[in-house]
């Protein structure tokens, strides 16, 4: 299993270079990075867009994409590799490619109505269509679509008219061929041009979806027109703003006829229009940086229906009736709000979805990179910020907490080859460019200081700042020099070298010695105290260039190097040597990277995608990660986390990764209060080979120090804090771990700035808010954007209400102010009436506001009390941490009913308002938690169980997300109260280390399961199973009894026998799996459960408890021939009780699997146990349709209705299942990084035979995969591999 975890992934952002690189269909939009095509697809449950997949198998600049227009699951695309492929979205894969396209294919376009075909066209044509399958699969030649006199930017097929076909070329001119009609070639050029040379590329072009011949066409310098291609006339010229405004983009609104949008190509405007007026009817400001790219959504993400929320009655009444229905939009609302979904990406590379009619982003993806990223590095004060430099010639500095760009630098400077951050706090970050020499950048004030061009226009691959000496900077570039040169640009060495020097590091415990790798193969160290400018030492021994060298943080004199030969060597500088040779990548070595707290770990990055995780003692490789779709040139980690590493990749992404499963054993040795000696080393021991990982570094001796400090039961809860934090990833562990103090009652002024950022306990949220509005205030934050236009006023009804005022007869007033949609003056006067009449005004409005999504019924809700509406409405949008706010607020007695009758009442109300709002308040923590928690992100989940002090399914949310050493810290810190969830997480991790293959029975983990197990009140039991299963010696095993507490071999075989005898079955299992014979215990139990199974009335809870024991025989007895019987009835007893088990705790992705695994065991081995395989599909039939109608989401088929025998036989199985199921927490399994996609590492599921999403695990015999989250569930049903084998599963 990888021991390297995916925990984060920055998505590139959309290229500025080709026109049609962002398409839509149905529920999914895609958009292409240079070399990558991201797929986001809308999740119903949130409504809101996830990433699904990454495709990257172009190897150079894609140039085009097409959705195709009747297979939502089709799109294609083309690059400048001569290439074209289909991809199917679903199955994630590449399903036709077509390689030598005679040309780079600038734009490509399904044929609407050839079927499955594909049209590209390049320069000056011809046009060229591709039929992908059928009888005529091929390329053909279009017979008249070629030879133009100028190059084509993009084509688009008529979507009605069979084999209409429109050109747009870069002089300005159209070109329309249409089947049985005349071609029209270089037609209808913007008259300004007539009669010129000059040229005014066409930006944008598409054909009326109402019209066969009316056309809209964007020219960049002309604007937009609405031309007729039949009389080959211009209809309607419409008029920008401003003559400084062009267009970059346009796209008609399917859900408004006539209607379009427009996007600016200086500034991000979005401009809605009418084909009636020449005129905008609106403007939407959405970003500073020009559009690239729009395109609507044909049908807008369906929203939750708020039916089942609020059920309204639909009157039939006189218009003047106080229970009229809510008006209709006036008709200008309508013309101007049209409803609909535009994917806008921008020129500075983000991309969003911009919901038109609630004018809100629904997913803004701001400033992703968009080309190659060659360096990244972290913030030296601050963890959370990581810079990244690119070809695209920017770097951004990101907060990898959340994932978004905090800053930019101005761009323009070619390439970014390298970056290298100022020591400490300066705020400042230097940079290697590909001709405009190096410059530091300063952070804060956005600009650049310095630059330094003594390389003149030659490209510098490398630039290091020293941490030693803050005053040097090194670089080295292709003109084969190492340059050192004071911050102000005073040269202090130049060292020749024989070639193009490509990488530079300072010794981090020598400040004057410099190491550089060269072109000519060799490695150099230079020492900056002498005069001299010849190197201190030269190692040769690579066979291909050296491209970058790291001195090793923790090991003096001791640097790695990595060369185009696909190797990384490691050099001991005292003993002048190379001493050691790292092979198994098969592409030259790029990114390196020495871990900063165990000396021997080092990760290094290739161009064959791979990132590899070496042992340095003896050059074993530990771990390698495929996840990367190119190239990867990048790793850095930050001291004080140095268990996470972030990776750079010519795939535009930036990815985190865990390391901390490497050194597990580590994090168990601190929980289960080992000596410091087991934990902290020095550097010689440490690098013993075969020893197990101690921490070296500066930062946990630094943890040690400050725990001296501290009383001892201080002292127990702060290491177990800070040494999960050192360990964990981003992504909530300081949060989890700030709700957990202020849970165990920590003062609040102890609290870091930090926490108002994140997930705040609810007695704090209230009171956070209420300051950061205050602060708003202060600001004076303006919204962009006007009101809707005023409705139209009808001057008889207008009259009518005047007169009725003037009679002193308010409530008809009001109700013709209503109709009149001036709801504003209706309700001011409403009060004249009644408070109760206002307020049935009030939540009309709500109503009618609600149904329209508008933000606008906020304060409607809160001025009625009206909570559980709004914290509806908020949900249903998605928009969960609002929803929050305001239940909590109504918590505190901040949002109150209004008074009806004067009459004061009893406290009871209230105190019933109370209830109800926790109540709220519980369900909102809960929903958000979920959200958070199928984004993967399972400790931000358990922090949102914490703020309301649930503190059982916070702990669940840490176990199901498989975080099981955080879970016992923060369990044992928590304590008694979640002590029950502490002991099942212990029992996990005891498995884990219990059934580690490659360790087990290595002394060392079997001695870390066991300090587990003590630390569980009343463990004997469990202590035996681990004695039960640990497979040693017999002087071993009476070792390990004796530890334990239990009887030596001899004696547990007496008692066995004894216990038989008196026929306590349980007594008699347990003895015998710790006897000499543990295979004796296989009959006895077996034949105990066969006839409990036989009576009709059986539970889970009678059978579990023995079966459970019997799990945990030694693997070698169980596989012994004579006991291959009684092998096959335990795998096949122990899957349909899994079966069972995972009905009970709702793991519905394993139960068919688990079924399907019994019944193949059934029918393929000779066995003698009560269960039918009729039976077994009768059973998981019923299980289907009893519980489809729950787990329905919103895009699967509808259901059938469970029949009346799959109900009977459903309420059976529940009854089957006893309390056994409730000991785990319910719900499936998702562990951190299971939404993120993988670039090219593909595996298909051996459960589902789909695709699988996020981390995968291999069983045993290393080519069958299945998710981790499905290995996970199933280990915790069922100990047995799926594959029958009788080998213990160990995804932990």
């Amino acid at each position: 299993m990888s021991q390297v975890k995916q925990v984060g992934l920055l998505a590139a952002g959309c290229q500025p270079w080709n026109k049609d690189v962002c398409a839509a269909s149905g529920d999914r939009f895609a958009y292409c990075a240079t070399l990558a095509i991201y797929v986001y697809q809308l999740d119903h449950r949130y409504s809101e867009f996830k990433l699904r997949a990454i495709m990257s198998e172009h190897k150079k600049t894609i140039t085009a994409i097409s959705w195709c227009p009747h297979d939502p699951e089709v799109f294609a695309s083309a690059s400048t590799d001569h290439l074209l492929i289909v991809w199917n979205v679903a199955e994630q894969k590449a399903i036709a490619r077509l390689d030598n396209t005679k040309g780079v294919p600038a734009s490509i376009s399904w044929s609407w109505n050839s079927g499955d075909s594909v049209a590209f066209v390049s320069h000056r044509g011809p046009l060229y269509v591709w039929a992908v399958s059928g009888p005529d699969a091929g390329v053909t030649v279009h017979k008249e679509a070629h030879s133009f006199l100028s190059d084509i930017c993009l084509f688009r097929w008529h979507p009605l008219k069979k084999g209409k076909v429109v050109f747009g070329h870069t002089d300005g001119s159209l070109s329309v061929f249409q089947p049985g009609s005349k071609n029209q070639k270089h037609v209808l050029r913007p008259e300004s041009l007539e009669g010129t040379d000059e040229e005014d590329p066409v930006t944008a072009l598409e054909w009326d979806p109402l019209s066969t011949d009316y056309l809209l066409v964007a020219n960049m310098h002309n604007g937009i027109r609405l031309l007729d291609c039949e009389s080959l006339a211009c209809v309607t010229t419409f008029s920008l703003p401003s003559a400084a405004a062009s267009v970059q983009c346009l796209a008609w609104v399917p859900t408004a006829p006539g209607m379009f949008v427009t996007g600016d190509s200086q500034v991000g405007v979005l401009r809605v229009w009418n084909v009636s007026r020449v005129t905008p009817l609106d403007n939407f400001k959405l970003k500073k940086t020009g559009f690239h790219a729009l395109h609507v959504l044909n049908s807008p993400p369906a929203k939750k229906d708020f039916s089942s929320i609020s059920p309204s009655k639909t009157h039939h009444t006189s218009s003047t009736s106080e229970a009229i229905p809510p008006p209709a939009p006036s008709q200008n609302q309508i013309f101007s709000l049209p409803p609909g979904h535009a994917v806008c990406c921008f020129l500075d590379g983000g991309v969003g979805l911009y919901d038109m009619g609630s004018r809100k982003w629904d997913f803004l993806r701001d400033l992703g990179h968009v080309e190659t990223i060659f360096d990244c590095k972290f913030k030296p004060d601050d963890p959370n910020l990581l810079a990244t430099a690119s070809f695209d010639g920017t770097i951004k500095v990101w907060d990898i907490n959340t994932l978004t760009a905090v800053y930019t630098s101005p761009g323009n400077e070619g390439v970014i080859y390298s970056l290298s951050w100022a020591p400490g706090d300066l705020n400042c970050v230097a940079g290697g460019t590909s001709r405009n020499g190096a410059f530091i950048w300063d952070v804060k004030k956005g600009k650049m200081i310095t630059r330094f061009n003594e390389h003149g226009k030659n490209g510098i691959f490398c630039i290091a700042w020293s941490h030693k000496d803050s005053k040097r900077i090194a670089t080295c570039s292709g003109d084969g020099f190492c340059i050192i040169r004071t911050v102000d640009g005073k040269v202090l060495h130049k060292y020749k070298h024989p070639a193009a020097v490509f990488g530079c590091d300072w010794s981090q415990n020598n400040k004057d010695m410099i190491a550089t790798g060269c072109e000519d193969k060799s490695v150099r160290v230079y020492y900056l105290a002498t005069s001299s400018d010849q190197p201190l030492k030269v190692f040769t021994g690579h066979t291909a260039k050296v491209f970058h060298v790291r001195w090793s943080p923790l090991r003096e004199g001791i640097l790695c190097s990595g060369s185009d030969d696909g190797t990384v060597r490691i050099w001991d500088y005292t003993q002048d040597a190379c001493i050691n040779v790292l092979n198994g990548h098969t592409a030259p070595v790029r990114g390196l990277m020495w871990n900063s707290e165990v000396p021997y770990l080092l990760m290094s990055g290739s161009w064959d995608y791979t990132i590899r995780v070496w042992d340095t003692r003896d050059g074993t490789c530990l771990d390698t990660v495929f996840d990367h779709g190119a190239d990867v040139y990048g790793l850095t980690c930050h001291p004080s986390r140095p268990f996470t590493m972030a990776s750079c990749s010519r795939d535009s992404t930036v990815r985190l990764w865990s390391l901390t499963p490497l050194v597990a054993p580590l994090l168990v040795r601190i929980l289960t209060d080992h000596s410091w000696d087991d934990i902290i080393g020095n550097t010689d021991r440490a690098m013993v080979p075969g020893t197990p990982p101690r921490l070296c570094g500066k930062v946990t001796r630094d943890i040690k120090q400050e725990l001296d400090k501290l009383s001892a039961s201080d002292a127990r809860r702060e290491k177990l804090r800070w040494f999960s934090e050192c360990f964990s990833p981003p992504g909530g562990s300081h949060n989890l771990w700030d709700l957990v103090a202020v849970i165990n009652g920590q003062d609040d002024s102890l609290l870091p700035a930090s926490y108002g950022q994140g997930i705040m306990h609810m007695k704090h949220l209230v009171r956070f808010k209420t300051s950061e509005a205050q602060e708003l205030t202060i600001v004076k934050m303006s919204k962009f954007g006007g009101g809707i236009g005023a409705p139209s006023k009808e001057e008889r009804l207008k009259a009518a209400a005047d007169i009725h005022l003037r009679l002193g007869q308010i409530q008809r007033y009001c109700e013709l102010m209503v109709e009149l949609g001036e709801w504003e003056k209706a309700l001011s006067v409403a009060p004249g009436v009644s408070m109760k009449y206002w307020k049935k005004l009030m939540q009309r409005r709500a109503d009618q506001l609600m149904k329209e999504g508008s933000n606008d019924v906020i304060p409607y809700c809160i001025a009625t009390g009206d909570v559980k509406k709004l914290v509806n409405f908020f949900s249903s949008r998605g928009q969960l941490k609002e929803a929050l706010l305001v239940a909590q607020a109504a918590c505190e007695g901040n949002i109150h009913e209004p008074e009806i009758t004067s009459i004061k009442h009893s406290g009871a109300t209230d105190n019933d308002n109370s209830e109800t709002y926790t109540g709220l308040l519980h369900e909102v923590s809960k929903e958000l938690a979920e959200w958070y928690f199928q984004d993967g992100r399972a400790v931000l989940a358990a922090c949102c169980h914490l703020a309301v002090d649930n503190k059982e399914l916070a702990m669940a949310s840490l176990i199901r997300g498989n975080e099981l050493e955080l879970a016992v810290c923060v369990g044992t810190v928590l304590g008694d109260s979640v002590s029950r969830a502490t002991h099942y997480v212990l029992e996990i991790l005891a498995r884990k280390y219990m059934t580690m293959p490659t360790c087990f029975p290595c002394v060392g983990n079997r001695d870390l399961a066991s300090r587990l197990l003590l630390m569980v009140p009343g463990s004997e039991l469990l202590l035996a199973k681990l004695c039960a299963f640990y497979p040693g010696s017999s002087a071993e095993i009476n070792d390990l009894h004796e530890k334990c507490g239990l009887p030596g071999l001899e004696e547990c075989k007496a008692l066995a026998e004894i216990a038989s005898s008196e026929g306590d079955v349980y007594e008699a299992v347990k003895y015998y799996l710790l006897s000499p014979e543990p295979e004796k215990s296989l009959p006895i139990g077996l034949a105990f459960i066969k006839e409990q199974l036989s009576c009709p009335d059986w539970n889970v809870d009678s059978i579990y408890p023995v079966l459970n024991l019997l799990s945990y025989i030694r693997t070698d007895r169980l596989l012994l021939t004579k006991c291959s019987e009684h092998c096959n009835e335990l795998l096949i007893l122990c899957g349909y009780v899994g079966a069972l088990l995972a009905i009970g705790r709702q793991y519905s992705s394993i139960v068919p699997a688990l079924y399907e695994y019994t019944s193949q065991l059934l029918k393929r081995r000779e066995v003698a146990v009560p269960l039918q395989i009729e039976q077994l599909s009768v059973e998981l039939e019923a299980w289907r349709a009893c519980t489809h109608s729950h787990n329905k989401g919103a895009e699967d088929p509808p259901y059938m209705c469970p029949t009346e025998a799959q109900r009977v036989e459903f309420s059976h199985l529940l009854r089957r299942m006893g309390e056994e199921p409730a000991r785990g927490p319910q719900g499936p399994d998702y562990v951190t990084g299971s939404n993120l996609p993988s670039h090219s590492d593909v595996q298909i599921s051996c459960f589902t035979g789909l695709r699988i999403q996020g981390p995968v695990f291999f069983l045993e015999d290393d080519k069958s995969a299945i998710s981790l989250n499905d290995g996970l569930m199933w280990a915790k049903v069922n100990p047995f591999s799926p594959l029958g084998t009788g080998i213990h599963l160990n995804p932990f």
